[in-house]
């Protein structure tokens, strides 16, 4: 498995992180096979986040390590995120103070390696973030921080208080979903993605050293469903993943991992499978390089232009 720093930080991750938000379908024996298989594949980095089930998921994450002593914690990177409530978002030190406590339970952990706040909070006030992550730190319940569908200028509010580097911000890209790149590439046109939506926080993530984790690596716009196979509304895409994956003599669904891994800002993609079989299958792709044109040739046929 190809690995990275994480953000400017010496903590080595694998380029694939296992997305928890579907394993609460898993009986515990099942969880445990997986997450068995996911070590031997070296995927050792798990994705969590306390609405995933409304803090099943982490419970039952929690049980499955609790019933098998042979998965060491040390050999597991754990990540979870918060912020996020019925009907609002809330950033207070109260409020990320408590829930840390309800992920560590619910995890039966005594630690997190990293804490993402999951999105943007209207009434953040930096400085309460900047107490509660300090408090985490002298606990010894977090290590690392980093955000999740942010932008650059949140990012620097946010940094107005905090003493900890914030190593992560976990956002949206893919194929069909890659206005992180089409706002640099069309930069100063008319066109549609020419529109700037997100402060250009693929440059200032190379820029600040901040890991983009990509999630949702196979959907579509909008929650639309997956774009790999979907030939009625990628027709082009799904021909050319065809053709980049016989010339790889891979999958359509590893190639479209690796157009992801191949860009310089050394991304993490965010696997969200309960299955062993397409886990082993996505992880594939930290051992495929496209080349300058294959890569290329895949952004245009998601039907992004060159200007």
């Amino acid at each position: 498995m190809k690995t990275i720093h994480l953000g400017s930080s010496t903590l080595e991750v694998p380029a694939i992180v296992v997305g928890a938000m579907r394993i609460g379908a898993l009986s515990t024996p099942e969880l445990t096979a997986f997450i068995h298989r996911a070590l031997e594949l070296g995927a050792t980095y798990f994705d969590h986040a306390d609405i995933y089930g409304g803090g099943e998921c982490e419970e039952h994450f929690g049980q499955a390590l609790a019933s098998d002593p042979s998965i060491e914690r040390e050999d597991l990177i754990i990540q979870s995120k918060l912020g996020i409530r019925k009907g609002f978002y809330d950033f207070s030190k109260a409020y990320i103070l408590a829930s840390v406590d309800g992920i560590l339970s619910r995890l039966q952990t005594d630690y997190l390696d990293v804490l993402l706040l999951h999105r943007p909070d209207a009434l953040m006030e930096p400085e309460e973030v900047a107490e509660a992550f300090d408090l985490l730190v002298r606990a010894g319940k977090v290590r690392h921080f980093g955000v999740s569908n942010f932008k650059p200028s949140q990012v620097e509010l946010l940094k107005t208080a905090v003493n900890q580097p914030l190593l992560v911000n976990q956002l949206q890209f893919s194929l069909a979903v890659a206005n992180m790149v089409a706002n640099g590439l069309e930069v100063n046109m008319d066109s549609e993605g020419s529109f700037d939506h997100d402060g250009s926080v693929l440059d200032y993530s190379r820029i600040h050293k901040m890991t983009i984790q990509a999630w949702s690596p196979y959907q579509s716009a909008n929650w639309q469903g997956p774009f790999v196979g979907d030939r009625e509304r990628f027709e082009k895409l799904n021909a050319e993943l065809d053709a980049v994956a016989e010339a790889h003599d891979t999958t359509p669904t590893v190639i479209a991992a690796a157009w992801i891994l191949r860009h310089p800002a050394k991304m993490q993609v965010v696997a969200g499978t309960s299955r062993a079989d397409r886990l082993a299958e996505i992880v594939r792709a930290s051992d495929v390089d496209l080349s300058r044109e294959e890569w290329y040739r895949l952004y245009l046929a998601a039907g992004h232009p060159l200007p």
